[in-house]
C-alpha cells in the first residue's frame, strides 16, 4: 500500500553526516538508509534466463512484479519494441522518439509531441533509475507500476501520443506478427504461449526493458567507492546541496536524488508531491488551466501546482526543466529556488509564485551567492553517468552501426 508521509528525519540526519566529511564507508551506509534498504548486492542474478543487474553497493535490490520477471529475452524485446515505430497507430514515432538515450532518455524539449504531432502539456521525463520510483508521472499519484504507466502513452486520446486505438490496434500488431524476428523474440520472452505477440505482452517486455535502465557510475558514485575524486567546486557544492543552508537533500536527498523511491525491500513508500512556487497567475495560487499538478485529479485546493520532483540523476543533460520546461537551464533553476519561487511580471502568466499559497514549506528564499550556486551546478554535473548514455545495452538495435 502506497501512501504520503513527511520527510523521515534520518535522511536529514545522513545528509549532516555526509557534509561534515564522514568516511566514504559511512557515506555508503547512509545513503542507503536513506534510500530504505541495506543491500550490499552488486549483481542479481536469479537463475537462467533472468536479467543481471550490475548495482553499486549503495543501491537497493530493485522492486519487479511477480508476474512480470525479468528475463534477458524479455528485456531484449522490449528494447526493440521501445525503438520501433511500427508501434505507433501511423507507424511514425517509437518511445524512442521522445525518449532518447544520450538525454538520459527524455527529448531535450520543453514539452513532447505525439505522433500525430499533438503537443503534450508536460515534458518527457528521464527513464534513469525509473524502476525506483514510487510514481511514474509528473502528477498523478495512482500510476505505480511501470505496466499500468505505460497504457498511457500507447492508447491515450487526449493528448495523442502512440495513438494506438481499436480502429488501429489490430494493424499494429500485424506488423509485428509479420517479423519473423519479432515472432521468435516473443516466443523466447514468453515460451509456452501459443499466441505471444498480443498487447500485455507488448507492455510487459517494454516495462520490462525500462527496469534495466539502471544508472549508478556518475562522478559522483565512484567518488563514494573511493575511486574519483570531485572538483574543489563540486565538493563545495555537494556540502552546499546535502546541508542545511541550500537544503537541496530535502527533496532529493536519497540515492536516487528524489523523494520517492520504491524497492524490493520498502515496507512503508512516501510519494509527496509539491508545489514550488513556479506560477501564481490569478494571486490566489493558480496554475495554467490544464498543467494544474495533482489538483487536477482531485480538485483539492491545497492539491494545486503539486508536481512530482523528479530524480536529479543524469540532470545536466535532461534540459529543459520543470514539468514544462519553463525553466531552460540548470543555473537559472538555481537562481529560482534560491529565489524561493518565480515571479513573472508580465504577459498571461504574469504573477508571484514565491506568495503562492500553496507553495511547500521547503521553499523558501535561500542566500546563495553566484559562486556558490554555481558551485551546485558543478555538483549536479557529477551526477552524469556518462556509461549509461552510450550503453549498448539500452541502445537503437535499428541504428546503424
Amino acid at each position: 500500500m502506497i501512501r504520503s508521509r513527511p520527510q523521515r528525519p534520518a535522511c536529514r540526519q545522513v545528509a549532516k553526516r555526509l557534509v561534515a566529511g564522514v568516511a566514504a564507508s559511512a557515506m555508503l551506509a547512509g545513503l542507503t538508509a536513506c534510500g530504505g534498504g541495506g543491500t550490499t548486492v552488486t549483481e542479481t542474478r536469479p537463475s537462467g534466463d533472468a536479467w543481471a543487474w550490475n548495482l553499486p553497493a549503495f543501491f537497493p535490490t530493485p522492486k519487479v512484479p511477480a508476474d512480470n520477471p525479468m528475463t534477458t529475452a524479455k528485456v531484449e524485446l522490449g528494447r526493440h519494441l521501445f525503438y520501433d515505430e511500427r508501434l505507433s497507430g501511423n507507424g511514425r514515432q517509437s518511445c524512442a522518439s521522445c525518449h532518447r538515450q544520450a538525454l538520459a532518455f527524455t527529448d531535450g524539449r520543453g514539452t513532447a509531441l505525439g505522433s500525430t504531432g499533438e503537443p503534450h502539456p508536460r515534458g518527457a521525463q528521464h527513464l534513469s533509475n525509473v524502476v525506483y520510483n514510487a510514481t511514474l508521472t509528473w502528477a498523478n499519484p495512482s500510476l505505480v507500476t511501470l505496466e499500468r504507466q505505460m497504457e498511457t502513452p500507447l492508447f491515450g486520446e487526449s493528448p495523442v501520443e502512440m495513438g494506438v486505438n481499436d480502429a488501429n490496434k489490430d494493424a499494429v500488431l500485424q506488423r509485428l506478427r509479420d517479423d519473423a524476428a519479432y515472432t521468435a523474440r516473443f516466443a523466447a520472452a514468453f515460451p509456452g504461449d501459443a499466441a505471444p505477440v498480443q498487447w500485455p505482452h507488448i507492455i510487459k517486455a517494454i516495462a520490462s526493458f525500462q527496469r534495466a535502465l539502471v544508472s549508478g557510475n556518475s562522478l559522483y558514485d565512484r567518488y563514494l567507492q573511493g575511486v574519483a575524486t570531485l572538483s574543489p567546486a563540486q565538493t563545495r557544492g555537494m556540502n552546499l546541496f546535502f546541508g542545511e543552508k541550500a537544503e537541496c537533500f530535502h527533496c532529493h536527498g536519497s540515492f536516487n536524488f528524489n523523494d520517492q523511491i520504491v524497492h524490493a525491500a520498502s515496507r512503508i513508500v512516501e510519494t509527496p508531491f509539491s508545489n514550488t512556487g513556479l506560477y501564481n497567475i490569478d494571486g490566489r495560487g493558480g496554475f495554467p488551466d490544464g498543467n494544474r499538478g495533482v489538483f487536477e485529479l482531485t480538485a483539492r485546493a491545497d492539491d494545486m501546482g503539486k508536481f512530482r520532483a523528479p530524480s536529479l540523476r543524469n540532470v545536466e543533460v535532461t534540459a529543459p526543466y520543470m514539468h514544462d520546461g519553463s525553466i531552460a537551464t540548470l543555473a537559472e533553476a538555481l537562481r529560482f529556488y534560491a529565489a524561493g519561487g518565480r515571479h513573472i511580471t508580465s504577459g498571461p502568466l504574469a504573477g508571484d509564485g514565491r506568495a503562492n499559497p500553496y507553495k511547500s514549506d521547503l521553499i523558501s528564499r535561500i542566500d546563495l551567492s553566484e559562486q556558490e550556486q554555481a558551485d551546485i551546478v558543478e555538483f549536479l554535473k557529477s551526477l552524469t553517468d556518462h556509461d549509461f548514455l552510450k550503453d549498448t545495452r539500452f541502445a537503437d538495435p535499428f541504428a546503424p552501426r
